[in-house]
């Protein structure tokens, strides 16, 4: 079924305003930044974590190590619909006693979520995880919360919220659109 119609909800100024308000609050919440790892979810999880990591060098003066983490074979609907790998996983320091933060563009389910917290614990025991997510569009089926939220954006189960990212997206200009209603189209489902 064919989208009708689109609603602008971030432009690229709004984008980058969220991304620096999350940073100060991942920054505040932990007391500062230097047992912090940021862990994208592919795949624009991955770009906003490295955005939120240069925005926290740029007022702490500390590089927080960025990694990606790919959770298609630790996914709960494995058996529903085809599964294929987004990209390698790479954490580029050992999470055991650090305080890792999940890093993803939407939050929808909750299945997403709950999948890069069984992979990531196949790769240590972090001593706390967080999650940061630019859009949270509700609709959980599980038990999970974010902690850094870009912005709440309620919606209804046949809208589609849409994540562009210049890094991601062959060079579109950054901005987030709601669509629908009666998309049909595959969303995001973090």
């Amino acid at each position: 079924m064919a989208l009708v119609h689109r609603t602008g909800v971030f432009d690229a100024g709004d984008l980058r305003r969220a991304h620096t308000r999350i940073a100060h609050e991942i920054v505040e919440r932990n007391r500062g930044a230097a047992d912090l790892v940021l862990v994208g979810l592919y795949t624009r999880g991955v770009a906003i974590a490295h955005r939120l990591a240069a925005a926290i060098a740029e007022f702490e003066n500390i590089d927080v190590p960025v990694g990606a983490l790919d959770v298609a074979f630790f996914r709960d609907d494995i058996a529903l619909r085809p599964v294929s790998p987004a990209g390698p996983t790479e954490i580029p320091v050992d999470v055991t006693g650090r305080t890792v933060v999940l890093v993803d563009d939407v939050l929808f389910t909750g299945r997403t979520v709950r999948a890069a917290l069984d992979a990531l614990t196949d790769l240590g025991r972090p001593q706390a995880v967080q999650l940061a997510v630019l859009v949270d569009r509700g609709h959980r089926e599980l038990p999970i919360r974010p902690d850094y939220v870009g912005k709440n954006l309620p919606t209804s189960l046949d809208e589609d919220v849409r994540v562009r990212l210049t890094e991601t997206d062959d060079g579109a200009d950054d901005g987030v659109e709601l669509w629908g209603p009666g998309s049909g189209a595959g969303g995001e489902d973090a």
